[in-house]
């Protein structure tokens, strides 16, 4: 049995459940409800599991936290902008 499906699978549902927040945050602006560091260390622990992904060559690993990585710096600088 190929477990690389579970991992994408896995990628594909934890990232596409992050993007309606991320759109709503990006097109409100309002990031009241949001901590600045609890998104700060989100952000960057997505990027050491991107790191750890690449370094595993591991695709679901790379794209999961590629698209999720953009998305919470995104978020991240409207928080440190707008407060």
């Amino acid at each position: 049995m190929n477990f690389e499906w579970f991992g994408f699978a896995a990628a594909f549902l934890t990232t596409v459940s992050f993007i309606p927040q991320a759109i709503m945050t990006i097109r409100s602006k309002n990031t009241s409800g949001i901590s600045r560091g609890m998104y700060f260390m989100f952000t960057v622990g997505v990027a050491l599991w991107l790191v750890y992904g690449v370094h595993l060559m591991s695709w679901p690993m790379i794209f999961a936290n590629t698209v999720t990585l953009l998305l919470a710096a995104i978020i991240l600088i409207l928080k440190l902008r707008y407060g």
